[in-house]
Formats: structure tokens, C-alpha cells, sequence
């Protein structure tokens, strides 16, 4: 099975008066052709020390690089390792409840 991470930009927080966005709140959601899982984050964000993408101008893509870049590849291998986890336990479920009766 094939699994698809795709990382999202839910909401930005910003200084009104220069666009400045200091938090970016993500989700990542992991599929497969059967199940899937997601996992929601925010991210602070330092002032950029050059020039700032005009706010009117940010995409989603720039936003979620600046995430990945913040969290740094470890991480995000992490996060997506723990989305597969999930995905191989509700496939191969380890852990149940209920009663015999």
C-alpha cells in the first residue's frame, strides 16, 4: 500500500500593519487506498531578517515550506511516520474492546 501525506495550511496569525505572520496552524493527512489518519500543528515563526513575501502574496506552498523548513526533516519524518503508524493499526488493528458476550 501506497501512502499520500499531504501537508495544509489551516489558519496564519498576523501583524495587521506589515502582513508579518508569526504562527501557521497546519494538518497533515496521511491516505492509503483504504484508511487514513491526520495530524493538526502550529508553528511559530521569527521575524524574517530580509524581505517578507507581501502577505497578499503567500500561497499555500511557501507557508507549508516554511513549516517543514521550522520543523526540520527529523520531524517531519516523524510526524509522518506516526500517521503511518496509524494507518498499519487500523489495518492490522493490535488493540480491541468490547465484551465476550
Amino acid at each position: 500500500m501506497s501512502t499520500t501525506f499531504t501537508w495544509n495550511i489551516s489558519n496564519l496569525e498576523r501583524e495587521v500593519i506589515d502582513g508579518y505572520v508569526y504562527v501557521c496552524h497546519y494538518t497533515v493527512d496521511a491516505k492509503d487506498d483504504t484508511y487514513s489518519s491526520g495530524a493538526y500543528g502550529s508553528i511559530g515563526l521569527a521575524r524574517p531578517e530580509d524581505e517578507m513575501i507581501p502577505y497578499s502574496q503567500l500561497t499555500p506552498e511557501v507557508c507549508v515550506q516554511w513549516v517543514k523548513d521550522q520543523l526540520g526533516e527529523e520531524k517531519v519524518a516523524e510526524v509522518e511516520a506516526a500517521l503511518q503508524s496509524q494507518l498499519d493499526e487500523q489495518r492490522n488493528p493490535t488493540k480491541a474492546a468490547g465484551c465476550p458476550w
